[in-house]
């Protein structure tokens, strides 16, 4: 038996699957296709090791203060598109076109990390 918002969901999603904010989970568009992002551990330990931080918490501080690079930036999106198991890498996101342009790949970037360290219940 189908319940009529059950249809009206599957239709609303296209086949694409949704970012879950609650998973700590951020839909980023490159080349006009949707795509799931989140930062696991593994991604965050690799992502601190690649931008030389003593600590993740310096990292979210950078981004916090707005001294944050562009290449800080592409690399949290990088880990966030890999932790949500996007097979590719910074040079394929240098050629993507990001939806939004630097302004939204910035706010992807806070947004991963923003949800990366939510405390349960806030």
């Amino acid at each position: 038996m189908r319940f009529p918002w059950q249809a009206r969901a599957s239709s609303a999603s296209s086949g694409s699957e949704m970012a879950n904010p609650l998973a700590g989970e951020v839909e980023i568009w490159l080349d006009g296709r949707p795509h799931v992002a989140r930062l696991t551990l593994g991604a965050l330990a690799a992502l601190e090791g690649e931008l030389g931080t003593e600590s993740m918490v310096a990292l979210v501080e950078r981004f916090e203060q707005g001294r944050f690079s562009s290449r800080d930036v592409m690399a949290v999106v990088v880990a966030g598109l890999r932790g949500g198991g996007w097979a590719g890498g910074m040079d394929d996101l240098l050629a993507a076109e990001f939806r939004g342009g630097p302004v939204g790949a910035a706010q992807a970037a806070a947004a991963l990390l923003a949800r990366a360290f939510r405390i349960e219940g806030t």
